[in-house]
């Protein structure tokens, strides 16, 4: 299942004119592609693979970066590294994919959900404490649309309780809290390029490791369970089976995609934050009339401006907005259904009311179509349209 099968994506019922995504080609990729099988080396860990991780590990100041076939493979590794089995638990967001409490379940240990902030839509730092229990063993926060969590928070009550943090940054890639990128501030972080995200290469992720303690048995559990990199870099006299790993490594022609647009981060962000900026100044007139919500970012951070949503004042309104563009040729999409809510969910206990705010922004949420190369024209109309959505509910007459 890929990162993003689980948002209620709809059909558009006529052709699409702006569609929620479209990846973006920087230029470099089929050239780099070709470089990497004429050098011979495209199972994994050859020239792309590395110059990928050294970028990031410069550019977000990490001091290991693995790379891995997708950010739920580096989710898996980090539970891994957290030592987790049987009667754990794990604090993380209802609100949020599947991969991250996936990560957690598969070995036994159990998810335990908390709310969301009503403003950043992420991890109320505030509800954490109550929900550490003696079987707590880690933090799981999920930096939402590429806004931080107050990691300050999390951190403190982290080393306070003795917990692991692992930082879900799937969409936080170049985006910041207090000058510290995300992904760099807990024992671990993880990291999405799937098509969806600002820089892509289909399928692909990052393991970032901060903790030195853990980079070893990191590597080993990337490798198949083997000291295999250990025994390139000289380190032992042979390599062989030493712990219960899996095939972590992605492909070489993966990451010679990704360099390409790894090269382009600085325009792709420039455009990004363009375009958002774009609809929070077209959209703000909305706003102060009370027809919707636009997203809130911390003066703490930094957005990569992933994704931009607006919330609808309920659920009826929110799937007649949606429905109105998709009729006029604009696909605009929901996102999660609560994971406590979900069957997987329901099963560690989670019920109907337990997280409020969770559940009401799920049913009021709409992500509008935004990308690297959408056009002036592309978001203008996308613009048009819901303003005239809303001019058009103005003018019917009352029931």
């Amino acid at each position: 299942m890929t990162r993003h099968s689980q948002e209620k994506i709809q059909e558009p019922a006529s052709p699409i004119t702006v569609p929620f995504n479209r990846p973006f080609i920087a230029g470099k990729e089929l050239f780099y592609i070709a470089r990497a099988v004429t050098q011979g080396n495209i199972a994994g860990d050859g020239e792309f693979t590395r110059l990928c991780a050294r970028w990031m590990e410069e550019r977000f100041e990490i001091p290991n970066v693995l790379l891995t076939p997708s950010c739920t493979a580096a989710l898996e590794m980090a539970a891994m590294l957290c030592d987790l089995g049987p009667g754990d638990e794990v604090i993380m967001p209802s609100f949020t994919f599947v991969s991250t409490a996936n990560a957690v379940a598969r070995l036994g240990a159990r998810p335990v959900f908390v709310d969301v902030r009503e403003d950043t839509l992420n991890l109320d730092e505030t509800l954490i404490e109550e929900a550490v229990t003696e079987r707590t063993r880690a933090i799981f926060p999920v930096h939402y649309a590429g806004v931080a969590c107050d990691m300050d928070a999390v951190m403190e009550i982290a080393r306070r309780r003795g917990l692991r943090v692992v930082e879900d940054a799937a969409q936080g890639v170049d985006a910041s809290y207090k000058g510290r990128a995300l992904g760099s501030i807990g024992d671990l972080g993880a990291y999405s390029f799937h098509e969806t995200k600002n820089f892509i290469c289909g399928e692909g992720g990052a393991l970032c490791v901060n903790d030195p303690e853990l980079l070893m048995r990191a590597e080993i559990l990337r490798d198949k369970g083997t000291n295999r990199r250990q025994f390139f870099r000289g380190q032992v006299d042979k390599y062989t089976w030493v712990d219960v790993g899996s095939s972590y490594v992605p492909s070489e022609i993966c990451s010679a995609f990704l360099y390409a647009q790894l090269e382009m981060a600085s325009d792709i962000g420039a455009s990004r934050r363009e375009k958002y900026e774009e609809y929070v100044a077209r959209l703000e007139p909305l706003e102060r009339e009370g027809r919707l919500r636009l997203p809130r970012t911390l003066e703490s951070c930094r957005s990569n401006h992933h994704l931009f949503y607006i919330l609808l004042p309920d659920e009826a309104t929110r799937d007649a907005l949606a429905a109105h563009l998709r009729s006029h040729g604009v696909l605009a999409v929901f996102h999660y259904v609560p994971l406590h809510t979900s069957p997987m969910g329901r099963s560690f206990g989670g019920r109907d009311g337990d997280l409020p705010v969770t559940e009401d922004v799920a049913r009021r949420l709409l992500r509008l179509p935004l990308f690297h190369e959408m056009t002036s024209d592309e978001q203008n109309y996308v613009v048009e349209q819901i303003e005239g959505y809303f001019l058009r509910c103005k003018r019917r007459p009352a029931a």
